[in-house]
């Protein structure tokens, strides 16, 4: 498929789920910081608690955007060199490719889970807002299955 028809694709495709949460994850990082702008700007009082709800939204914004990018093939590569390998090369390079950045993101998933077992299991808090810290980091391992399940499905759907 041609860079061309993949962005024609792209444009009259219905948005993805990746695309509709990345929207509504911006959107409220926007309110937040702007509330904090708004507030500091009329109080000379900062809420910088807050700035821990965008953290938590800025890792789960890369996380969908990283998936959302795999799903219309767009992820960063480098393909000067791929496009130079006969097509069984760049066929092994893709495979390659996929297995690398699946199994990346599962061990993400393998390793954010346990440091969310155990921020749930020593109830540790936040230090701004002190509410329970596996609360932010729980999306993490989630967000990684989730992107490891798109992997594997843009995979099946492009073999066929």
């Amino acid at each position: 498929m041609s860079i061309e028809s993949q962005h024609e694709d792209a444009s009259t495709a219905p948005y993805t789920v990746e695309q509709i949460l990345s929207g509504i994850v911006m959107g409220l990082i926007v309110l937040i910081t702007f509330g904090n702008v708004l507030a500091r700007y009329f109080t000379s009082q900062s809420f910088a608690a807050t700035e821990e709800f965008s953290i938590a939204l800025l890792i789960v914004l890369s996380f969908v955007g990283s998936s959302a990018a795999f799903a219309f093939d767009r992820h960063i590569r480098v393909d000067f060199f791929v496009r130079k390998l006969p097509p069984g090369g760049r066929v092994v390079a893709d495979w390659l490719s996929f297995a690398v950045t699946a199994s990346l993101f599962a061990f993400i998933a393998f390793y954010a889970g346990r440091l969310t077992w155990d921020q749930y299991r020593f109830e540790e808090t936040s230090p701004a807002l002190g509410v329970p810290q596996w609360w932010y980091t729980v999306w993490m391992p989630v967000l990684a299955v989730a992107l490891v399940l798109r992997l594997v499905l843009t995979r099946m759907r492009r073999r066929a």
